[in-house]
Parts: C-alpha cells; structure tokens; sequence
C-alpha cells in the first residue's frame, strides 16, 4: 500500500502550488446522526497558519453541522482531485462570525478564485485547524 501522508508542517512546494491552482473543492461534515455530508465548495489554505478557510452563509448544513460539534469544534476534510492529482485536509472546524476573520477569507477566496464573492450578509466562515494532509500527484 502507498503512503500518501504529507507533513503539514512541511508540504512541500508541488503540493502547496497545487492548491493554489483553482480547483473546485468537497467539504465532508458529519449529520447528527454520523453519516457524511459532502458538498461542494471553494476553499483556501494558508500552510504558515494550517488554516483552510470555507466561506457560507450561516445558515447552511455544513455550518450547522460544524457547531453542532461545540467548542472542541468538528472533525472535517477538505478536499480536491485534478485527473490523477489529489490533495486531502481534515483538522478541526469552528464556525467564525468575526467581521476580521470572514472578510480574510474572502480576500483568500477572491485571489484563489479569481472572483469577488458575492455579497451575504449572512456570511461565516468555516476555519479547519489542519492537523493531517494527504494528497498524490
């Protein structure tokens, strides 16, 4: 069997560079009743602060899903594939409301994506505390 951890202290510049590619991303929370929820999203990682950032409108699933979990926060992946290329996060989650962190996660999304989102007054973001990375590719 192949190993295909990466060190999310150091994951090395073809895995960094492959997500800063714009790829549409999958975003997998768990119901309440433990079975997975995947949908799909923009996301954007910041290695120096292994951070991936989701943005959404409050009052959606996922980030229903991640409160649900309390203060410790969710366990949750992010992840994208491009052909043969892959790469994996999953950490822990929060939902953020602070007007600082979600506007950051926006200006993240507007550079990876190219686009401006658009507006939602509603607006949160998911933050994951990336402590696993996997990927191939």
């Amino acid at each position: 069997m192949v190993n295909h951890s990466i060190d999310p202290d150091a994951p090395g510049d073809s895995y960094l560079a492959f997500w800063r590619e714009r790829h549409l991303c999958t975003l997998t929370t768990l119901r309440p009743d433990g079975s997975p929820h995947v949908v799909p999203v923009g996301v954007t990682y910041d290695p120096g602060a292994r951070l991936a950032r989701v943005i959404t409108s409050g009052t959606s699933a996922k980030a229903s899903h991640v409160r649900a979990a309390g203060d410790e926060g969710a366990r949750v992946a992010v992840c994208q594939v491009d052909g043969r290329r892959w790469a994996t996060l999953e950490g822990r989650a929060r939902v953020r409301t602070e007007p600082e962190r979600v506007a950051e996660a926006e200006q993240r999304y507007a550079e990876r994506y190219e686009r401006t989102p658009r507006p939602n007054p509603a607006r949160v973001v998911i933050e994951i505390e990336v402590d696993r990375a996997l990927g191939h590719g």
